[in-house]
């Protein structure tokens, strides 16, 4: 499994043109809004209490 989640869109503008930035590490810049962001999968959560 990979260490870095692949967003499909920018979280700021919706701009889809997303491309990987080495600093800070596992960031994404975003073409158009030329914003610098990271992803993190922190886990899942499997209690019961969640689908309701």
């Amino acid at each position: 499994m990979s260490g870095r989640a692949t967003p499909f869109h920018c979280p700021y503008c919706g701009e889809e043109d997303l491309r990987p930035q080495e600093e800070p590490r596992s960031a994404w810049l975003c073409a158009g809004c030329r914003r610098v962001f990271t992803v993190e999968f922190l886990g899942l959560n499997l209690s019961k209490e969640a689908g309701q």
